[in-house]
Parts: structure tokens; sequence; C-alpha cells
């Protein structure tokens, strides 16, 4: 046998030794998308974004993106906090989470389809209506409400804002426990003289129960952490097929999907963190 046709067999072998010996996770993972139903990982209260009454944004999208695919809309619930990824996606008992931020070592992500940024949340007609950044000196000496741990943190202790801060916990069962409603609530009864929060909580939260509110998208921080994130759909690690699906829904889609957001009150911003997109409101 001559010396090239040598090599070529065996790289035929070696390719169909590592075939042979992969799992059936490595080798067909898209397999285990459900051809069937489109089928959801969310959390049963996780208002605005999903709950059981489908009347969060993401559920929206999740109606969309099923009919779109003409396909039964199915939810596995499970609350969002420490094992959700493990308990539901990984546990095959779903396919997609509707919102995850981009980059998460935990799933696979697709594009992002939307692109926002923690917000200040102000009385509509108070003095601080006007503040676009933590730095503001309107803010110094106030008692302003934070998730615990959140990004913005960073930047109120940087300006000297956390000495006076209400913190609220980070991770909580939304069954039994609402931080972003306290918040809010503190904010509208004057407790607290404004609050900061994850723009796509703040926004429909505001626009549908605290008309007295505004929120206030903070594009001015220049230092780090960055507080504007992409957010994606997250898939299992491997699926490459079911991500290329969904990536070409969304691209395909990109419109409605900004005006399911927009609708439901989400501060949509480019993808540069730089500015506001045009709400169409």
């Amino acid at each position: 046998m001559p010396a090239w046709a040598k090599i070529i067999s065996g790289l035929v072998l070696v390719s169909a030794l590592l075939i042979s010996r992969a799992g059936p996770g490595e080798a067909q993972t898209s397999d285990l998308v459900s051809k069937t139903a489109f089928r959801v990982c969310a959390d049963p209260a996780n208002f605005p974004m999903s709950n059981k009454e489908g009347t969060g944004f993401e559920n929206k999208l999740a109606d969309y993106f099923a009919a779109t695919l003409d396909l039964p809309l199915q939810y596995e619930w499970y609350p969002m906090a420490t094992g959700f990824i493990r308990n539901s996606l990984a546990a095959n008992k779903c396919d997609v989470v509707i919102g995850y931020a981009q980059g998460h070592e935990l799933v696979l992500n697709t594009n992002h389809y939307m692109t926002s940024a923690y917000a200040l949340v102000v009385p509509r007609d108070g003095p601080l209506a006007a503040v676009t950044n933590l730095s503001d000196p309107a803010l110094k000496g106030l008692r302003i409400g934070i998730i615990a741990g959140s990004p913005p943190a960073t930047h109120m202790a940087r300006n000297g804002l956390l000495g006076k801060a209400k913190a609220y916990n980070l991770v909580v069962d939304r069954r039994h426990e609402s931080p972003t409603v306290d918040l809010l609530n503190d904010v509208k009864s004057g407790d607290t003289a404004a609050a900061i929060l994850w723009g796509p909580i703040a926004g429909p939260m505001v626009k549908q129960e605290y008309p007295d509110l505004m929120v206030i998208p903070l594009l001015q921080e220049t230092l780090p952490p960055r507080l504007f994130f992409r957010i994606t759909m997250g898939v299992r690690l491997g699926e490459k097929v079911w991500q290329r699906k969904l990536n070409s829904l969304i691209r395909r889609n990109q419109a409605e999907i900004d005006a399911i957001l927009i609708d439901a009150g989400v501060p949509l911003i480019n993808d540069m963190g730089t500015a506001v997109m045009d709400q169409g409101q």
C-alpha cells in the first residue's frame, strides 16, 4: 500500500474510533430537543419576566416563539435560584431558557435578542428626575434602595452612597418573597429617595403599577463594572443545531421581539450600551 494510502487509512480509523467513543450526549445532543413541543424552563413567580399566569414578557416571547415554530408551548417550572439549570435544562425537562445573560458558563447562549441596563427609579415629579449617573451630587446623603450584590453596588460605593443605602436580598424564592416590589414600594412611600434595579424588571413594573415613578437607564457610568447586559436564550451545552435554529428565529423576527418588549415597558438600549433605543411610544 502506498504511503499516502496508509496515512488516509489511519486518519479514517482514528476518526471512527473517536466517533464510537463519543457518548450519545456528545455525538447527537440535539436529539434531546423535543420535536413535539417548545419546552421552556421558567420561574413560576418571577413577574414581570415570567409567571404561571403567563403575564410576564418572557411568557409572551415564549408564546410567540412557539407559534412561529408551529409547536405547542410546554413549561417546566422551577424557581430561578441555585440549581435552576441543573434541575430543569440540564435534566432534559425542557429545552430553552428564554432570558439568560450572554456569556454564562452553565448554558450555550444564542445570539442576543435584547440589550438593557440597570436603572435608577425615582419619583417622576421629584428633584431627582434629571439625574442620569450615580456621581450626581443630588444623590449625596440620600437613602437609596439597592439589591445586595448587584453590579450597581460597586458604583454606589465608589460615589459614597452605600452608607445610607437600604439593601434588599438578591437570591430569593419569589413565591414567598419579592424584594423588587418592596424596593419600589419604599420609593413610592418615601422611605427611600430612589432605587436601583435591573431595567427589564423596573420598566414593566413601573409602567403597570407605579405611574408616579420613572425609570432612568444608567448609561453614563464609565468605570467598571458595566451596567448593561445583552440577553440571550440559553440551551444545553453542545446543542449547536438547536442554537442555530433559535439564532435564525431571533434574526428573522427581531422587530416582533422588540415590539413585545417595548409594549411590556422594557427599556431597550443599543448593543454598546450608550443610548436608549426608540421605544415607539
